[in-house]
């Protein structure tokens, strides 16, 4: 049954990016300033993806939370945007070992932006993110060893499993971006009843390699990716040349990724975070996060401190060969009784157009209590674990604004004795999966 949605939903976004007309290929040509720059006041296009701030034109500004390039107020210019995009993935997933299971699911995630300038120096947008995979991934979450965070519906722990992300409102930000001067310096104000906090590296999905894989880093909860899905959120970002400021206040607890709800909460946490961008292709950045009672069912944990620092550069490496790379650091203090927990994760995506080669390396601390493994001592103490990931996707076929991919991936986890006994050893697993992704931009 789930197998059969996750094919229902790649199908649907299929259709909503398949071009009407033939004709579409007439009214898709950019203009060009006098400089000869290429310019995006007519939208009704197919951007690529992803993007870096060079790619972004006169009217357009780098959103790093998103990886995109967003329309930016221009004197005299007024617009309106619509942008739809997504990435849908839908497979069988296999797995080693006492823990293992056999699944099919699928990881997905659409965005809807509308927007419009308010006078020469405002532009609004509506950034709305929604997913189906409380319904598309197996009922214990998707299988991904050593995985952990958050509770079913039975209120147990996810473990070896990968939650579903909020459905279907991942993400609902309404923002304003502010133009400073003449340049392109800029603050951006936001409120999001459910959004982003100004911590953590970008989110694993709209990192480059989230193009191509869907997991959930193992450090998604340690200090990594969780701010992505936060409650409540009220945030700002002071763009001043190459350098971004960032700071955000938010409901420290998590919204219950197995309820179908948008719930308000009182802003009793803080988030701060510096982007600076070196160079078009080299990107670093770093925060520091307070969480005020950040699980419901520990009321013990009165608080706890995030940290992260990740940076990303993307790397020709001959005329058709491009590497996408991120660095990722992460950690947390009192997460699960643990006084401190840290993580580490690299990734890499070799694309040349239609071969994509693509992997993760993971190195991360996990307790017993954690992974549920009652014969290890001292249940909230750390112990180090790794995971390799090497998968390879192909795309298929590229329509107007979509391209479909077939790809596969494994992943081998490695243990300390304390826990290969509950593993069966250093087990492997491994999926394959068909792939739609695309992009469309509107101007209205």
């Amino acid at each position: 049954m789930k197998l059969t949605h996750s094919l229902s939903f790649l199908f649907l976004l299929f259709q909503a990016f398949m071009p009407v007309m033939a004709e579409e290929h007439h009214h898709d040509h950019e203009a060009s300033d006098e400089s000869g720059k290429k310019m995006s006041h007519s939208m009704n296009s197919t951007p690529n993806y992803p993007q870096r701030s060079s790619d972004c034109s006169e009217m357009q500004i780098f959103d790093v939370a998103m990886g995109m390039c967003m329309p930016f107020p221009m004197q005299g210019m007024p617009m309106k945007m619509l942008m739809l995009s997504g990435n849908i993935f839908g497979g069988y997933i296999t797995q080693e070992g006492p823990r293992g299971r056999n699944a099919g699911y699928s990881t997905n995630m659409i965005m809807l932006d509308v927007g419009t300038t308010l006078g020469d120096r405002h532009y609004l947008n509506l950034d709305l993110m929604m997913t189906s995979e409380l319904w598309t991934l197996p009922e214990g979450g998707y299988p991904l060893l050593l995985q952990i965070g958050e509770d079913n519906s039975k209120g147990q722990p996810f473990i070896d499993a990968q939650h579903p992300h909020s459905s279907p409102i991942m993400g609902l930000t309404l923002s304003d971006t502010i133009r400073l001067g003449s340049a392109k310096d800029a603050l951006k104000i936001y409120f999001a009843p459910r959004g982003e906090s100004t911590e953590g590296p970008v989110a694993f999905i709209h990192r480059p390699t989230g193009m191509v894989n869907s997991d959930a880093p193992l450090g998604h909860h340690i200090g990594q990716d969780v701010g992505h899905i936060t409650s409540t959120v009220i945030g700002a970002s002071l763009k001043l040349g190459d350098t971004r400021f960032e700071a955000s206040t938010f409901h420290g607890q998590e919204p219950e990724p197995t309820r179908v709800d948008l719930p308000l909460g009182t802003p009793d946490s803080g988030a701060i975070r510096v982007i600076q961008e070196f160079t078009p292709n080299f990107m670093a950045m770093a925060s520091l996060s307070y969480i005020n009672h950040p699980e419901p069912h520990e009321p013990d944990i009165s608080h706890a401190w995030r940290y992260s620092a990740s940076a990303y550069n993307r790397i020709p490496i001959s005329e058709e060969w491009i590497l996408n790379n991120a660095l990722i650091f992460g950690a947390v203090t009192n997460y699960d009784h643990a006084s401190v927990l840290n993580s580490f994760a690299e990734e890499f995506w070799f694309s040349k157009g239609a071969p994509n080669i693509w992997g993760r390396i993971e190195v991360l601390e996990r307790t017993p209590s954690e992974l549920g493994i009652t014969s290890a001592p001292d249940q909230n103490r750390g112990r180090w674990v790794a995971a390799v990931t090497l998968g390879y996707t192909h795309y298929l076929a590229q329509f107007e604004g979509a391209t479909l991919g077939l790809g596969a991936s494994v992943t081998k986890d490695i243990l300390p004795n304390e826990y290969s006994s509950s593993y069966g050893g250093n087990p492997w697993s491994g999926k394959v999966f068909l792939q739609l992704k695309g992009m469309r931009m509107w101007e209205l």
